[in-house]
């Protein structure tokens, strides 16, 4: 079926699609409601439910994920491939554990490089709630 559907997290398609590189976007909200659009590389781990972005801890998305507090931020992550696309939807917080980052860190260098150092990075734990795409 053309246009928007739900997918699943193991779906063969969802997988494939998310070990390749594409870049993507993350949308947070900011406190008045309207959304911060900025792009990311994301991973996606099917096994455990969870989409992780990494970044700076001051950074405008990581600030607008802690304000949501503990039970975390709605958000949305879209990759587009030409008519292929994929939205991760779920709720985020930030965490800044040494394993945490270091396990996003070590997902991320699978499917994109080797982050450059960042003292300060945290990661963006997006718990997926949904899968849309046409793949």
């Amino acid at each position: 079926m053309p246009g928007d559907h739900r997918l699943t997290p193991h779906d063969e398609r969802v997988v494939a699609f998310c070990r390749e590189r594409h870049l993507a976007t993350l949308t947070t909200l900011r406190a008045d409601g309207t959304p911060h659009v900025v792009p990311v590389g994301v991973t996606f781990d099917a096994s455990a439910g969870l989409a992780r972005v990494i970044t700076g801890g001051a950074s405008r998305k990581a600030r607008h994920v802690a304000a949501a507090g503990p039970g975390g931020a709605p958000v949305a992550v879209c990759h587009v491939d030409g008519r292929r696309w994929l939205t991760i939807e779920g709720r985020a917080v930030v965490r800044s554990d040494r394993p945490a980052v270091a396990e996003a860190e070590r997902r991320y260098a699978e499917r994109y490089r080797t982050p450059r150092p960042n003292l300060d990075r945290v990661v963006i734990e997006i718990a997926v709630t949904r899968l849309l795409g046409s793949l």
